[in-house]
């Protein structure tokens, strides 16, 4: 399952101007912060109100207080939401997603792309050489 699959170029932006994790992501913190570390948040859930899995992406240049495990801000943060009753394909969307991002590389080109035709081609290139 291939992120470009569920992530449109209009759910990506490059300016998150939230200045902390309730205004960046109003959703499912209280189950445990998402922050994952190293500059990340990968929230996500389930719910009733999407037909198939869908994606945002969103760079914060200054970071977000996010809680996440390391305590550093967030400056990257993808949004995964899937149907309910739809837990292997969230499961796979959410590991190609975690998979990714755990390369130093990766990240770092994200950080510093400039327009969003830049991010998804970033993505694409990566999971075309990985997968």
């Amino acid at each position: 399952m291939d992120i470009m699959t569920f992530l449109a170029d209009d759910a990506v932006s490059l300016d998150l101007q939230a200045k902390n994790k309730e205004d960046a992501l109003k959703e499912r913190e209280e189950l445990g912060s998402t922050g994952i570390g190293q500059g990340v948040a990968i929230p996500h859930g389930k719910s009733d109100q999407v037909k198939s899995i869908c994606a945002s992406f969103a760079l914060s240049k200054d970071g977000v207080p996010f809680d996440a495990l390391d305590g550093e801000p967030v400056h990257i943060l993808f949004l995964l939401v899937a149907p309910d009753g739809e837990a292997a394909a969230h499961l796979k969307a959410l590991a190609r997603i975690s998979s990714l991002i755990k390369d130093k590389y990766f990240r770092k080109m994200l950080r510093s792309a400039k327009n969003i035709e830049a991010v998804m081609s970033i993505i694409k290139r990566e999971e075309k050489a990985r997968y």
